[in-house]
């Protein structure tokens, strides 16, 4: 299971979802509605309720998806499906910085960003090794 390097990709994808909770993607200037002064806010994936049930999804299906080892095209479906979510959940830390007045990207905004690189190459692992199981039985 583990000595199959899809299952570190995934193992890794897991972890960084678990870490975009603790670090921000971008921090800013905010405008308080109720004092109408400006705050500075860190965005992390905590923040917005949207971004915490993707991340928190993301995290667990990738954690639960080294365990399918078995069921190949079902593992690689999941991790597919993930690669879209995490690709979604950019797109709403994105959409979250429009609320800010000014904002800066932060460097551990790589966190978020790799995580559909490593669904990828889980990805591709998996679909590497289903046709490696497929030409072996063409051998027998």
């Amino acid at each position: 299971m583990l000595q199959r390097i899809q299952s570190i990709w995934l193992l890794l994808a897991a972890a960084l979802s678990a870490l975009s909770f603790q670090f921000s993607f971008f921090s800013g200037n905010k405008l308080n509605t109720v004092t109408n002064t400006k705050e500075w806010i860190q965005f992390t994936a905590a923040q917005s309720t949207l971004t915490l049930l993707l991340s928190i999804v993301i995290a667990a299906a990738s954690a639960v998806c080294i365990f399918m080892y078995k069921d190949r095209k079902r593992q690689l479906l999941i991790a597919i499906i993930l690669v879209v979510t995490s690709l979604l959940n950019i797109f709403f830390y994105v959409n979250a910085s429009r609320s800010f007045i000014e904002y800066t990207t932060d460097l551990t905004s790589l966190i978020s960003i790799g995580i559909p690189i490593t669904l990828v190459l889980a990805s591709i692992g998996i679909y590497k090794d289903e046709q490696l199981v497929k030409s072996a039985d063409r051998l027998r």
